[in-house]
């Protein structure tokens, strides 16, 4: 009887204590992510000279009407426009159609994608597909984005995509989605697996440097350790096939 009543008087005391400090035990416990309804990136990269930049300016005004018309009717919910080292433009749909839209609109008025040159590292035109992904709505004028494009190991389980997006990146980006530092996250693939076969890439934006030299810190934190009855790192991805690359970005999300 007394041995019961001293666990009783620790378990209201423990509990006391939590309470009173504010810790949880699910505290260390991190998000949990789930596969979400599939998202499409349609990426249009431009490849022309500085000396045609002026002359272009009206694409680019009669680009943004369209842009944000497809968002005011949700045919879109994102479009931005990406510059250092790259010149591109982007939008995001939860439908090919949605992208092909979009895609047909610029044509109509004579915008179309330049092929980049012989040998060029980026494709003049990519779209992405995600299953893990989250944004907040926020129209930024000079975002910071971050993209991180890795390899998977040929010898890779066929699901190492989702065991990435759940068990390394999407906890800590979502946390950070939560906490503010960041207004958006993904992990993508190649719609098409032929354009780059193996590439998985992540990409997150913030409306501070500060904010994205925290976040890029967490990420590295994170993929140094373990994930309890988890696979590990190196047994999903190349570590020696890392690229990361950061660009400015006017962007706008609608959740």
């Amino acid at each position: 009887m007394m041995d019961n009543k001293i666990s009783i008087t620790i378990s209201v005391l423990l509990t006391l204590m939590l309470s009173i400090t504010g810790i949880s035990l699910a505290d260390d416990q991190p998000i949990e992510i789930k596969a979400q309804p599939p998202m499409y990136s349609y990426i249009a990269v431009w490849n022309i000279p500085e000396s045609e930049w002026e002359a272009r300016k009206y694409q680019a005004e009669a680009a943004k009407k369209i842009l944000d018309q497809a968002i005011d009717n949700n045919t879109i919910f994102s479009y931005g426009y990406d510059r250092n080292p790259l010149h591109d433009t982007f939008w995001l749909a939860k439908s090919k159609a949605g992208l092909e839209t979009v895609r047909d609109q610029f044509e109509k008025i004579g915008i179309t994608q330049v092929p980049a040159k012989d040998g060029a590292a980026v494709m003049p035109v990519s779209i992405l597909v995600s299953r893990y992904y989250n944004c907040k709505t926020i129209r930024s004028e000079n975002a910071y984005v971050h993209v991180g494009v890795y390899k998977i190991r040929p010898d890779a389980p066929a699901d190492a995509v989702d065991q990435l997006s759940k068990y390394f990146f999407g906890p800590v980006l979502e946390q950070n989605l939560v906490d503010g530092a960041i207004f958006e996250w993904e992990t993508d693939v190649y719609d098409n697996p032929k354009d780059s076969p193996g590439t998985f890439l992540i990409a997150y934006l913030s409306e501070k440097n500060e904010d994205m030299e925290m976040v890029n810190k967490a990420v590295q934190e994170r993929l140094k350790s373990t994930v309890p009855n988890g696979p590990a790192l190196d047994s999903l991805i190349d570590m020696k096939a890392i690229t990361d690359v950061v660009v400015r970005s006017y962007a706008v999300y609608k959740k």
